[in-house]
């Protein structure tokens, strides 16, 4: 059950790295547009700035997502590090407990948010709800807790990122 629930949140964390990936692509056609518009065509389109805030709220949560998953948050590893094992355990639970509260806080709030604003448009897009762009806040703390969850079930609470990662992101 423990292998299915982990291949699950593989392909959901893949879905996540695939929405912020075509986040930014659609974010770097659509800026250069609004620029041309504005200053060669001296007529500015008024949706590539706020379709590109849209799209980038989209890909801060589903980065910090992918993130989450793959242990490239910020953390502080000192303290674990002068634990034994039993200490990390324990440690671990506290702050993925802590991780789950909050993200089930961020889930019940955020969908309230989503309820409260859905009947409101966006001045620039009318046919679309303020409350779409308030969205990804519950579907991030739905998704976080869930990778929560992966982690109470496999009991890794501080990995080091893979080597892989650490020499993409080093050599960025």
């Amino acid at each position: 059950m423990t292998a299915l629930y982990i291949r699950a949140m593989d392909a959901l964390h893949r879905a996540c790295l695939f929405v912020a990936g075509a986040c930014i692509v659609i974010i770097t056609i659509i800026i250069p547009w609004g620029v041309f518009t504005r200053y060669v065509l001296n007529s500015a389109s008024s949706w590539p700035e706020p379709m590109a805030v849209l799209l980038m709220i989209v890909m801060s949560f589903a980065s910090a997502l992918v993130c989450y998953r793959e242990y490239l948050h910020i953390g502080v590893g000192i303290l674990p590090a002068m634990l034994d094992h039993r200490g990390k355990l324990i440690l671990g639970v506290v702050i993925e407990s802590c991780m789950l509260l909050t993200n089930l806080f961020m889930l019940w709030y955020g969908i309230k948010l989503v309820q409260t604003t859905w009947y409101q448009s966006i001045a620039e897009f009318p046919l679309v709800s303020v409350g779409v762009s308030y969205l990804p806040i519950p579907i991030g703390g739905a998704i976080t807790a869930l990778f929560v969850i992966e982690r109470f079930l496999t009991g890794k609470y501080f990995e080091e990122p893979a080597p892989e990662a650490i020499s993409t992101i080093s050599t960025e």
